[in-house]
């Protein structure tokens, strides 16, 4: 603009017409003109000889853009979109491209509006287009994959290690003489923890739709601060609740001492010292989260409030685990692939993509930037993709640990393993789609519960699964022990 570089934006080229050079040292600038086109799409409004043509979309066609633009000694084509997000330049029905040489961009409206405001004001515009290659396979995917697995097997080990001391808390109750059937300290362990059952795994499927709609059908800059403000709670929570139990192991002292708040009733003198860090973070994060260094405040906070759920919400037995990931299975699926059917476009991609909100995204995903694509843009997961699996993950160990399962003979190590895999896989899809939207689920889930419903019908313990799951192997412990010998039998 006017002799100076600006800033690169970003379009997509046509599928017909000469393909643009991967360099752009290989093309000579083209200076740039508006134009419009007459309601046959036949004539232009002036000569462009030597020049690109920069027209809004209409009626038109693109091919008839092109060709129109052609006919006028055009260069280059640049189409400005009536949204933000881009669509395929393709031929319409019965079209040919073959008479078109020359190169075709779509760009979106707002990179559109800042090209017309220059010519408007009358600065000299000239524009050099290229298409970069991009890497078959960017770290940022490595570092996320590493990201999402070490969440699940963090939140499992969190998860068996606190049911193993409840365990023992209980044993050691018993014996000292308690009652192993009300016990107070087993109570005082699992009234935070929260059992999936059947009917709030059919559920999950008809909630998760009902809000994916309102995402969509609603998601605006205000709607999108509302759900930064929950965010920004849900982070709060989840990293104080990391904070603690990580710095308990090292200050007994002042987790074991409670004070009185207001509302609040009885909290620990650990908390009210890790909390105003936590909620300074989690500000900082909603105040600053437009910048280039926002993501790692993200994932911090996503990460947190992912350990906690899954230290709260926990999987009974393979049944309600089997009817939850079958119903996200299904919904990833429906949203992915055939909700374009019914809404002409995939809401599930649209919703994580944030079209409606100027490309700022929902919060409620894990991303890291791409450090090697000269697109720029973020590598995403979302946290239901981490924390339906990791249920399933950590259910199995605390399978593993209370039925005394060595690491190879057990299920953690395996499902564990089947859910990078399915992670693996996901990414292997987006390469071969060429980038399109892949339901994560989909390949995630015939990893991890096939693996886990294969092994156990192979071992002749899946109905022990199905049915009892880990609390079985824990109340067989409890009859054999001796100190529940001396206790009546509560059954008569």
């Amino acid at each position: 603009m006017d002799n100076m570089e600006a800033t690169e934006l970003v379009g997509v080229s046509a599928r017909f017409g000469e393909k643009i050079s991967d360099r752009n040292v290989e093309t000579e600038a083209i200076p740039l003109a508006l134009i419009s086109l007459g309601t046959s799409c036949n004539s232009s409004s002036l000569p462009l000889t030597g020049q690109a043509a920069m027209v809004r979309r209409g009626e038109c066609t693109f091919t008839s853009m092109a060709r129109t633009a052609q006919a006028a000694g055009a260069k280059a084509l640049v189409v400005i979109n009536d949204k933000e997000d881009l669509c395929k330049m393709v031929c319409s029905d019965n079209d040919t491209f073959t008479d078109i040489t020359i190169p075709s961009v779509l760009v979106p409206k707002s990179a559109g509006d800042t090209l017309e405001a220059s010519l408007g004001r009358g600065e000299t515009v000239k524009i050099l287009m290229y298409s970069p290659k991009r890497p078959l396979v960017d770290i940022s995917e490595v570092f996320l994959w590493l990201m999402a697995v070490g969440t699940v097997l963090g939140a499992s080990f969190w998860s068996a290690w606190t049911a193993k001391e409840a365990a023992q808390e209980h044993y050691r109750t018993i014996k000292e003489g308690g009652d192993p059937y009300l016990s107070d300290a087993e109570s005082d362990v699992n009234k935070d923890v929260v059992d999936i059952n059947v009917m709030s795994a059919f559920l999950f499927l008809i909630m998760a739709s009902i809000f994916l709609l309102v995402l969509y059908k609603f998601m605006s800059q205000w709607f999108l601060i509302l759900l930064v403000i929950l965010f920004c709670i849900g982070g709060f929570e989840g990293l104080q609740t990391c904070m603690v139990a990580l710095l308990s192991r090292w200050f007994p002292r002042a987790a074991g001492s409670y004070y009185s708040v207001p509302l609040l009733g009885g909290v620990s003198a650990l908390s009210l010292s890790v909390a105003p860090f936590a909620l300074t973070f989690a500000i900082l994060w909603g105040v600053y989260r437009n910048n280039s260094f926002a993501w790692i405040g993200q994932d911090v906070l996503g990460i947190s409030l992912i350990l906690s759920v899954l230290q709260v919400v926990r999987l009974p037995n393979i049944k309600v685990s089997t009817v939850l990931l079958s119903a996200a299975f299904i919904y990833d699926i429906f949203w992915v692939f055939v909700s374009p059917l019914i809404f002409s476009e995939s809401v599930m991609i649209v919703v994580a993509r944030g079209d409606k909100t100027n490309g700022e995204g929902i919060p409620m995903l894990l991303k890291v930037p791409r450090l090697f694509d000269p697109w720029g843009g973020y590598s995403i997961i979302g946290f239901g993709d981490i924390l339906l699996p990791g249920l399933l993950v950590s259910f199995c160990l605390r399978y593993d640990w209370s039925a005394k399962k060595s690491l190879l003979n057990g299920y953690f190590l395996w499902t564990a393993v089947g859910y990078g895999l399915g992670l693996f896989w996901t990414y292997v899809a987006l390469v071969l789609m060429n980038g399109n939207g892949q339901p994560a689920l989909l390949y995630i889930v015939p990893c991890t519960l096939g693996t886990v419903l294969l092994l156990g019908w192979w071992r002749g313990e899946l109905k022990t699964l199905w049915n009892k799951g880990e609390q079985v192997p824990q109340l067989e412990n409890h009859m054999n022990s001796a100190q529940i010998h001396d206790y009546p039998d509560r059954s008569s």
